[in-house]
């Protein structure tokens, strides 16, 4: 069982050809460019079951001749057991799987950010700061008569993405490497290479993304990355040249998509009662996303041929 947001029927824009797009539920983040922060508490979203998703994909199974099944979000690593079975599902009907993701949820060299730096909204029941004067005792692996009290509202697909030791780290990347045996393409957003801007851009560390990216050169795992440029923040000349260089180090980037920020996502934050974070920034125009994608690209090819 799984918590949905929506479901998509005629996705032009998530993937290759035309896709079913299914948006997760759920995300650790908060972009302040985001334009679904509708999808932000996965305790929102709709159940559904795998085979009630794929049931509905089927039923026009003709339109994605070209195309497949894309997860999206919301992260859909929050929800790993179920998009595991869903795209399980998928393979085994011969459907081509691509996942949209930002790779926060990969268990990298970084502790643990999501019990570290709380998630938005769910600080009364997830890794809270301060239980009974235990400020220091922030999800440890043993506290004495104390392990079934922290953190003990799990969300289903989130069980071993909270507060994990050793054991479930190593069950989590277990997990994501039976995912990439059923995932054709993986479309990573990364939003600033930058550690310290990409805290302030979403809240989160980027370490363990930039681990993802590695981890899926190493595997030899299609990819497509993507990249928002925002003035202000990420459309800047020293980020962009720093973007080229880290791609050049990655052998499996199929694409490179350098997406012009916009704020049509803003009505969704006024219905919602939210402040939106940029609402003074302007949008970027398509000549300054050509021009950032130029700065990315050329040196990425530079960094990769080692020319001048």
């Amino acid at each position: 069982m799984g918590y949905i947001h929506s479901l998509e029927t005629f996705g032009t824009v998530d993937g290759p050809g035309v896709r079913f797009v299914v948006f997760f539920e759920g995300c650790p983040m908060r972009c302040q460019y985001c334009h679904n922060p509708d999808t932000w508490h996965m305790q929102d979203g709709t159940k559904m079951q795998a085979d009630e998703i794929i049931e509905k994909m089927e039923r026009n199974r003709s339109y994605y001749a070209t195309g497949g099944i894309t997860a999206t979000g919301g992260e859909p690593m929050m929800q790993l057991d179920f998009l595991l079975e869903l795209f399980t599902k998928a393979k085994e009907k011969g459907i081509p799987t691509c996942l949209d993701t930002s790779g926060i949820m990969f268990p990298g060299t970084q502790e643990n950010v999501l019990c570290q730096e709380k998630i938005p909204g769910m600080e009364d029941s997830l890794c809270p700061e301060k239980l009974s004067g235990k400020e220091d005792s922030l999800c440890p692996e043993k506290l004495a008569d104390k392990e079934d009290s922290l953190c003990q509202e799990k969300i289903p697909g989130m069980e071993d993405s909270l507060c994990p030791g050793e054991k479930q780290k190593k069950d989590r990347l277990e997990k994501i490497a039976c995912l990439m045996e059923v995932t054709d393409l993986v479309m990573l957003d990364i939003k600033h290479i930058d550690d310290t801007e990409h805290r302030k851009l979403t809240g989160q560390s980027n370490q363990n993304i930039l681990s993802f990216a590695k981890y899926l050169d190493s595997i030899g795992k299609p990819v497509w990355i993507r990249h928002v440029v925002v003035p202000g923040i990420t459309l800047e000349e020293h980020e962009l040249k720093e973007l080229g260089r880290f791609l050049s180090t990655l052998s499996n980037v199929e694409k490179l998509e350098v997406l012009p920020y916009h704020s049509l996502g803003k009505v969704k934050y006024d219905n919602l009662g939210i402040e939106y974070p940029l609402k003074d920034t302007p949008q970027t125009t398509k000549e300054q996303a050509a021009w950032a994608r130029e700065q990315i690209c050329s040196t990425w090819k530079r960094e990769k041929t080692g020319e001048n």
